[in-house]
């Protein structure tokens, strides 16, 4: 009984993944045609998002547009609550993509001086001005099969930076190092 159960385990492990990444690719076109509902045509939704996205950034970069998303973006910020969710939404986007990526610095930190005990992150702010801790880094430690992470704040001495891409150290940790480094 305990080796079919195991079986089990193992199958589960297998089709796990596998089924829930089809069901959220699914769910996610699957909503996308029901907003886009101009035509029964299937897959058209994920293509008029796609396009409407396009046009948008487009349209963002034009010199003219620009002061109008400056003042949206000031109103935003200035608006209770919505304020926080957007700036913060906004930080991670940016931190991922565009110009102002933030994670692409990755480091193997020293946690204390007495163990040989490390942990690898992501350097965000080279010193930390803003406390009056020059000497201090700030350090994301993402964490593992979750979105979330610590942020730390460490001597330079305690950490080595990595001559590794960012995407592959990201992966490393994300996956609780099974994954493996290049």
């Amino acid at each position: 009984m305990r080796r079919y159960f195991n079986y089990f385990l193992n199958g589960f492990l297998i089709v796990a993944p596998i089924a829930l990444t089809g069901y959220i690719l699914y769910a996610v076109f699957h909503w996308l045609d029901e907003l886009f509902n101009i035509y029964d045509i299937p897959g058209l939704g994920i293509l008029v998002a796609m396009l409407v996205v396009t046009v948008i950034g487009f349209v963002a970069k034009s010199f003219m547009v620009r002061p109008f998303l400056v003042i949206a973006e000031r109103l935003l910020h200035r608006t209770p609550l919505v304020s926080i969710i957007y700036s913060s939404l906004k930080d991670l986007f940016d931190a991922f993509v565009g110009d102002n990526q933030k994670f692409n610095c990755p480091v193997l930190a020293r946690l204390n001086a007495q163990d040989e005990v490390y942990k690898m992150g992501f350097v965000t702010q080279e010193a930390m001005t803003a406390i009056n801790r020059q000497e201090l880094l700030a350090v994301y430690f993402p964490h593992s099969y979750n979105f979330s992470g610590e942020l730390v704040l460490m001597p330079a001495a305690n950490v080595t930076y990595l001559d590794l891409p960012s995407s592959e150290v990201m992966k490393f940790i994300v996956s609780g190092g099974v994954s493996r480094l290049m």
